[in-house]
This record gives structure tokens, C-alpha cells and sequence, in this order.
């Protein structure tokens, strides 16, 4: 019972793994760049970016990587 536990784990871990690969490379960058020194890096993008998809993604991304610990932790306890 222990090890069909233990596999069904690696292979939800091996998931989280692939989707924190993809997430990562696909948010931007969080740098302003040359907008920042004008004062153009506070535009209505930069107040609303968590109602839009990166900011939907950044979470999904804390989500995923909280349960990326937890899961490393019990597989290594030997559950």
C-alpha cells in the first residue's frame, strides 16, 4: 500500500516539476527597464498586473512550488 502511495507521489511530483518548468519560463521579466526613470513604470498595467493572466500565473506558480516542498519533504521522510 506504502509504495502505490509512493508512486502515485512521484508521479504527481514529476508533474508539479514539468508545470514550475514551463510557468517559470513563461512569466516576464520584473525588471522596468528605461520606463522606470521617466516615471512611466506606474501605468495601469503595473497597478492591475495581478487581476491579469501573469498575475494569475505567479500564483499558480507560489501554489506549485509550496506544494513542490511539501511533496520533496515526504518522499524524502520515506512515506
Amino acid at each position: 500500500m506504502a509504495t502505490v502511495i509512493r508512486i502515485i507521489l512521484t508521479v504527481i511530483f514529476i508533474l508539479i516539476c514539468i508545470a514550475l518548468t514551463v510557468l517559470v519560463l513563461a512569466q516576464q521579466g520584473k525588471e522596468e527597464g528605461l520606463g522606470s526613470i521617466g516615471g512611466m513604470g506606474n501605468t495601469y498595467w503595473s497597478q492591475n498586473k495581478s487581476r491579469s493572466m501573469e498575475g494569475a500565473i505567479v500564483r499558480i506558480t507560489k501554489w506549485l512550488a509550496a506544494a513542490f516542498i511539501v511533496i520533496a519533504v515526504v518522499l524524502n521522510l520515506g512515506f
